[in-house]
């Protein structure tokens, strides 16, 4: 298996990574490019650390994490699926039939809700992605547009994010300040609560529970 240090050398990759976060920025989206996904990388690699996974698991978490959006410079539409066929097709010579196997089923399901976790890897990239609340995301300036939209709101608002893990209560928390004269916390959960559940479910899979702090109350 190579690391992600050697993955990082494929100029195909970052290309893509790159062409997906410059895609999605014309649409006016929040960043899905080469910031997001080193954020969510070093998350998913903590996560994977902290609940005391094997050296190799934690190396595809932070693997898979890095490759789970570049998809997205084809299309939004199916870009988990179409990331997942890339990324075999570029790197299916580094990897094990079992190791590749999870990675592409981490890129699928970190956008695919119904899925069932057949391993860790899935569920670490589920919850270091979804987690990634932040208004440096927001890729619009004009905060008259960022108004327009609920998903730039929500990110702009966000003045303070971060993912914990308390391995002896079993807890993974993740802790958010959001300037409510902005945006009502309510805002969060119209398009957040899909996600949070599926954070549950993650965090389930772990064998943690998942909990949510907003402006130091517990919502979950």
């Amino acid at each position: 298996m190579i690391t992600l240090k050697e993955l990082r050398k494929n100029p195909y990759l970052i290309e893509f990574i790159e062409q997906a976060g410059e895609r999605l920025r014309l649409l006016q989206y929040t960043d899905h490019g080469l910031d997001h996904v080193e954020l969510v990388s070093a998350r998913a690699r903590n996560i994977a650390r902290e609940i005391g996974l094997s050296k190799d698991k934690q190396e595809m978490c932070a693997i898979a994490a890095f490759c789970h959006d570049f998809g997205n410079f084809l299309s939004r539409t199916y870009h988990n699926y179409m990331g997942a066929v890339i990324f075999q097709q570029l790197f299916q010579k580094d990897f094990t039939p079992s190791e590749l196997a999870q990675l592409m089923q981490a890129i699928v399901n970190h956008d695919k809700y119904e899925m069932e976790f057949t391993d860790p890897v899935s569920a670490v990239t589920i919850l270091a992605d979804k987690s990634d609340v932040r208004r440096e995301r927001v890729t619009v300036k004009d905060k008259k547009v960022i108004e327009e939209d609920i998903h730039n709101r929500v990110n702009f608002a966000t003045k303070y994010s971060k993912l914990g893990v308390d391995k002896k209560k079993k807890n993974i928390t993740l802790v958010l300040k959001i300037d409510t004269s902005f945006v009502p916390v309510i805002e969060y959960f119209e398009i957040f609560t899909d996600r949070m559940t599926y954070c549950r479910k993650a965090a389930k899979r772990l064998g943690y529970k998942f909990n949510l702090v907003i402006n130091n109350f517990k919502l979950l």
